[in-house]
């Protein structure tokens, strides 16, 4: 038997491949399936199921086609009603894969279809448990992304979770291993760590969530006090694992069509296209085409683009460093953004070369801030986490998360400049690039963010005071 853990850091996702005397089974796969295809070639064996724990809302899983490459059945847990050939499991039914078996274990409360898997080893013993987003390491999944579909409260939900975890998982052998599918980062919880596996036993005494003598209406309290509202995409997301989608290699060839400068600027005047960049942040900041979006490719890219563009179905046309089209598109893929028009073939240098019209935003660093700004006097954004800011940030500073930048930016006076900055750069010209492609000018980006700032004596604190804290 072989356990392979997948995780991709950029979604915090796990999924799973398991192999046993000739057979494979897959849990809750990315969207591009080659990896996995590799592996099955590599160890010579047949894939015979694709198991979902749950209807995902945050990435869009490479069910279908997996499922379509080597014929496996995809499995889900009771009550799920996907719109495609599957098996729909009974609670407690066994599937074998060589010597092996996996007991599907039904755990409503993040979703009504959650199922959490639990393997059993050649030998009778129970070994693993694939949790989903029935429990995390820390954490358990949160109970209002699926109010609407269930139609129950969240509080109605997370009372399902609770005697799911109760009846079913924390009933499990304290060595059993605890395989999530997600681990801190993920917008799936509010307290995952950043291990990525754990033990029944660890979870119970260190899990606030399972702590010994919890009663429901502390469970209920405590899982859903401070969730932030999903992102967006979550819903669209959700709709194309239950309903379908085209498939990944279809959107591959979508996104790798090169287009020339001409047939830039054309789709671009003429289209509801998006521009979106995924250079570095520092690069972005010296030049780009104008109405740019800048979303860094390296870092968190594909949850901040379905957090901020939003819709799924919005057209897209890329400007990547050049060879790395083909990881943007996947990326993108991974959350459901299909609608590409392609990339601009040589990329901003291509641009450039043209002599075509070139934007920059203001950008200045730790020092050069600390000479020009004032406290009681510079207006400062800070864009940063509220936990972030609530530990520490510049006397006097705003709290405006990037996240919630749609509803912020409407109170922006175009008059009134203000400094803004991240913890890094990354984020705070993410958001340079929104303000600056709907017209605001007034503003000072700083390179480097809280991190910079830091290391100057540049005044900060950790009181927070409520008027400045603006969501």
């Amino acid at each position: 038997m072989q356990i392979e853990q997948i995780y991709t850091g950029c979604l915090a996702q796990g999924a799973y491949y398991i192999t046993s005397n000739g057979e494979a089974a897959i849990i809750d796969p990315l969207r591009e399936t080659q990896p996995y295809l590799d592996r099955i070639e590599r160890d010579g064996v047949k894939l015979k199921y694709i198991f979902e724990t749950h209807f995902h809302a945050d990435f869009v899983s490479g069910h279908l086609d997996l499922s379509k490459e080597t014929g496996a059945a995809i499995v889900y847990g009771p009550t799920a009603k996907p719109e495609f050939d599957a098996i729909v499991a009974t609670d407690n039914q066994i599937f074998e894969i060589g010597n092996i078996k996996i007991k599907v274990l039904h755990t409503p409360g993040h979703t009504m279809e959650s199922s959490t898997y639990l393997l059993v080893d050649e030998n009778g013993k129970d070994h693993a448990v694939f949790s989903g987003d029935t429990l995390f390491i820390g954490d358990v999944g949160r109970p209002d992304l699926a109010q609407k579909a269930a139609g129950m409260t969240q509080e109605q939900l997370a009372g399902l979770l609770f005697h799911s975890l109760r009846d079913k998982v924390m009933t499990l052998a304290d060595d059993v291993i605890v395989y999530p599918a997600h681990g801190a980062g993920s917008a799936c919880g509010k307290n995952m760590s950043k291990e990525t596996v754990s033990t029944i036993g660890n979870q119970k005494a260190t899990n606030y969530a399972l702590r010994a003598n919890m009663t429901e209406a502390e469970f209920i309290n405590e899982v859903t006090d401070g969730l932030l509202p999903p992102p967006a995409y979550f819903g669209m997301n959700v709709a194309m694992n239950k309903k379908g989608y085209t498939s990944f290699e279809n959107v591959l060839d979508l996104g790798l069509k090169g287009i020339s400068v001409a047939e830039f600027e054309t789709i671009a005047e003429s289209t509801a296209a998006l521009i979106l960049d995924t250079r570095n942040n520092s690069d972005f900041a010296k030049g780009f085409i104008p109405q740019s979006i800048n979303i860094g490719v390296d870092g968190d890219f594909a949850p901040w683009v379905g957090a901020l563009i939003a819709d799924v179905k919005q057209p897209i046309i890329l400007v990547t460093e050049v060879g790395r089209e083909k990881e943007t598109v996947t990326r993108l893929s991974r959350v459901g953004f299909d609608h590409l028009l392609g990339h601009l073939e040589g990329g901003f240098e291509a641009w450039k070369k043209a002599g075509k019209e070139i934007d920059t935003i203001n950008r200045i660093n730790a020092d050069q801030f600390k000479t020009l700004m004032k406290i009681g006097e510079s207006k400062i954004i800070d864009i940063r986490k509220e936990s972030e800011y609530s530990a520490e940030h510049i006397e006097d500073a705003y709290s405006k998360p990037l996240a919630n930048i749609n509803d912020w930016i409407k109170d922006i006076d175009p008059k009134e400049h203000f400094f803004m900055h991240c913890a890094g750069g990354y984020r705070s010209m993410i958001a340079a690039s929104i303000l600056q492609s709907r017209g605001f000018r007034n503003f000072t980006e700083i390179e480097g963010g809280f991190n910079a700032i830091a290391k100057t004596d540049i005044p900060r604190t950790d009181f927070v005071c409520q008027s400045k804290i603006l969501k």
